[in-house]
């Protein structure tokens, strides 16, 4: 009898009801504060000039490939100047015309610049790319230019955007760019950034192999030195 009693009190309407809002209760996070959003004078990306101008009295001229531009790290442009979020790239590449293009319309219908901006970090196309016509022998001279190009490096930022906004509101639009580039690039916020940096800083400081690249390659071992690149000696196999 006393069972059923207690049964009947915990199985009551007012005892249910007082169940449900207990666990109903729920505490959320404040929402993040954008009071220190700096915002340059200009919010949507410029239109890139397909060819270079140049002064009446300069030739236009030609250049070789120039594999060089597009080795190694990038040095300068390499760190998200307003702190909020932004495209790299993770290998050398070149950027043509109509891939500026394609940032720049994605974002216009993908991002509201009335509150947001975004600002080109990567310089326009201006090293001339040469090509022959289909079906031409080779020989003749260097051949005409067909287009031009922006040589770019590793780690070096493309596209910068930011706002009153989260990085979760922007991921899959700069997720659909990156996939649209010619060359491997991660979209990333200075949290990512500041992640990666931690994470190399930690791996080097906490590496108990002795047998890194740089240690195998300074001492020329198995004669290394004989077969591998000049840009394996300068960048220990980190960067093509």
């Amino acid at each position: 009898m006393q069972a059923n009693t207690t049964m009947r009190a915990l199985l009551s309407p007012h005892t249910f009801y007082k169940f449900i809002s207990a666990a109903g209760l729920k505490s959320f996070a404040p929402p993040a504060t954008f009071n220190d959003v700096d915002y340059p004078s200009r919010h949507k990306l410029r239109i890139v000039t397909k060819v270079p101008i140049y002064p009446p009295t300069i030739h236009v001229f030609t250049m070789q490939k120039c594999l060089r531009l597009m080795r190694g790290p990038e040095l300068l442009h390499n760190t998200l100047l307003h702190k909020q979020y932004g495209i790299i790239a993770t290998q050398g590449g070149r950027m043509k015309h109509c891939h500026f293009e394609v940032i720049r319309h994605t974002l216009l219908k993908k991002m509201d610049f009335t509150t947001g901006f975004a600002i080109w970090r990567v310089q326009d196309p201006w090293q001339p790319i040469s090509k022959k016509s289909l079906g031409v022998r080779m020989g003749g001279g260097k051949a005409s230019i067909n287009h031009y190009v922006s040589p770019v490096k590793a780690d070096q930022v493309i596209v910068e955007v930011g706002g009153p906004f989260e990085y979760f509101e922007i991921k899959r639009a700069l997720t659909d760019i990156a996939n649209k580039l010619p060359f491997r690039a991660i979209p990333v916020s200075q949290e990512i950034l500041d992640e990666i940096s931690e994470k190399k800083k930690k791996l080097k400081e906490e590496n108990q192999n002795p047998w890194t690249w740089k240690y195998l390659i300074q001492n020329n071992m198995l004669g290394c030195h004989n077969w591998i690149s000049k840009y394996d000696r300068r960048w220990f196999n980190e960067y093509l």
